[in-house]
Formats: C-alpha cells, sequence, structure tokens
C-alpha cells in the first residue's frame, strides 16, 4: 500500500505545525510536507509528486488563491486536490476560488474532526482514500493543539507546567454564576471583537493589544477554550469592516481573584507574517480600536 503524502502551505509556522501533528496522528503513516508561501510550494510540487494540499489563502510572495491558479494550470497537478485552509469565509472568496477550481474549502478554526473530514472526501474523490493507513485506529483528538506541546515549546518543562496554573480558576464549576452578580457588564476595553474557535464564536473585549499578541476579556461559558487553541481574533470596525487576525491562545487566567469568576483573561497571540497584517496592527496600535479598517482575513 503506497503512502499518501500531503503538501500543508501556510506562512504562519504555528498553523503548519499543528496540522502536520494533527494529520500524522489521525493518519499515521502518512507522508507530510510543509512550504511557508505559495513560491516554495511551487518549487516542491515541481519535484515531488503530492496526493492533497492543504494551503493558506492570503501569505507573502504568492497567495493560495495564486497557486490554485498555477496548480490547474499545470498538468501535473491539475488533478490533485487542493483544499484552501483560511479564515476568508465570504461569499465572494469562496466563489472566486470555486472558479479557480479549489477542490474543497476548510475555515479557520477548525477542529480535528473537521480537518479528518475534509481531507477523507478529498481523497476519496481522487480515488485514494483506500491508500489510508489506520485511518481510524487511534481516537480523535478534540483540537489542534495540546498534542504539539513539546513541539512548539522545545520541550521546556517550565513552560509545560505554567500551562495547568493559568486555567484552575477557569475551570472550577460556575456554581455562583446564576447569582444577580454576574450579570455585570462586560470590563471596560479598547474595543470589541469575536474570538472564533473551532467550537463556537465569543465575544471579547480588547484590553490591550500589541505587535505580538492581544490581551482580551471574554465571558465564562460552560466551554471553556484551552491553552495553544488555534483561533481568529475578527475586530469589528464597521457594518461591513472586519479585520481577521489569525493565532491562538498563549494564556487564560480568571479575571478575578475567585473560582466563580464570571470573566476570563486570555492572552492571544498573532501568527500572522504577511507584512500587510502587520502593517494593520501597527496601524491599529497607533489609532485604536474604535477606528474603521479593514484588513482581508487569511
Amino acid at each position: 500500500m503506497s503512502k499518501i503524502s500531503v503538501l500543508v502551505v501556510d506562512d504562519a509556522p504555528f498553523i503548519r505545525d499543528l496540522m502536520k501533528k494533527a494529520l500524522r496522528t489521525l493518519f499515521p503513516g502518512i507522508r507530510v510536507e510543509e512550504a511557508v508561501n505559495g513560491r516554495k510550494a511551487q518549487q516542491l510540487l515541481g519535484r515531488d509528486a503530492f496526493d492533497l494540499i492543504l494551503c493558506d489563502w492570503e501569505m507573502p510572495e504568492m497567495s493560495g488563491l495564486e497557486l490554485l491558479t498555477w496548480c490547474r494550470a499545470e498538468a501535473a497537478t491539475k488533478t490533485t486536490p487542493f483544499i484552501m485552509v483560511t479564515s476568508r469565509g465570504d461569499k465572494e472568496n469562496v466563489i472566486q476560488a470555486i472558479q479557480a477550481g479549489v477542490s474543497d474549502y476548510i475555515g479557520k478554526p477548525f477542529s480535528n474532526e473537521q480537518l479528518a473530514a475534509k481531507v477523507r472526501k478529498a481523497l476519496a474523490r481522487a480515488g485514494k482514500l483506500d491508500a489510508l493507513q489506520a485511518a481510524d485506529t487511534r481516537p480523535a483528538m478534540t483540537g489542534m493543539t495540546n498534542d504539539s506541546l513539546n513541539a512548539l515549546t522545545g520541550g521546556k518543562a517550565e513552560v509545560v507546567r505554567r500551562a495547568p496554573a493559568a486555567v484552575p480558576a477557569a475551570t472550577a464549576a460556575p456554581a455562583a454564576s446564576a447569582a444577580p452578580a454576574a450579570k455585570a457588564a462586560a470590563p471596560a476595553g479598547r474595543g470589541q471583537g469575536q474570538l472564533r474557535l473551532a467550537s463556537g464564536t465569543l465575544e471579547c473585549v480588547i484590553k490591550a493589544i500589541s505587535l505580538k499578541e492581544a490581551l482580551l476579556i471574554i465571558k465564562r461559558t460552560d466551554t471553556l477554550p484551552q491553552v495553544l487553541e488555534a483561533a481568529v481574533l475578527d475586530l469589528e470596525q464597521g457594518e461591513a469592516d472586519i479585520a481577521r487576525l489569525n493565532g491562538y491562545l498563549h494564556a487564560i487566567a480568571a479575571l478575578e481573584p475567585k473560582p466563580d469568576s464570571e470573566w476570563l483573561q486570555v492572552t492571544f497571540r498573532f501568527v500572522d507574517r504577511d507584512p500587510q497584517k502587520l502593517d494593520y496592527l501597527s496601524r491599529l496600535i497607533a489609532r485604536g480600536t474604535g477606528q474603521r479598517h479593514y484588513v482581508p482575513g487569511a
């Protein structure tokens, strides 16, 4: 039985790492290669054959849409399954990708189960589903995060110990959540936004923001977010203007020093390397989050 080979294309090292580890855990024996942008992916595709391409949309040097267009014009990759992995969920973007010949589409953030379903579907259409080795022999993971902890932290024990220390107050049973005091208004901050996780979307208040990360305040729910969980931060700058920033949850703590704290403080670490988004963050910091801006999501 031949080994399935997948090419993961994304300019964010964190996202590439999560996807590689998720694929290797979900499908033991699969071969996964990576590229930092469309140009590097072109070079790999020119000298090696792949059964599936998982590609981000917005990347420096060559975007995912440009790579898709190139692939469909080349004889060797004309029919290769191509899944666009992106936070661009607008109708016009989906139509644009379909017209360019995309095989499927998966929005960020997503769970391992969603990723596995898309991969199986794409390979089934290509007649290569049987080549997946031991597809269901390991328990499915609930997210694309904690299995990558050692790789992301370089195996440093002190970093591994720190994650549980930030969560106890947030994980205690919400016994007092029904009390009248729990209905207090959200803490004040610099602006409003939405934190999109694989499990759903949470309204958030931006307490502070820098080029590296944003400090967010979210209301506690029954389903708690997890440290190292991939996410997308949507900053709503107007009725039609939304800035989409990719990243992961670096730290989570109770906002108040009590076990039934209604509010959580989340450190959202950015992973976007696109110069356009870095420029946007610079302007956002300088002007404040109440201004109207637009940055295409990736």
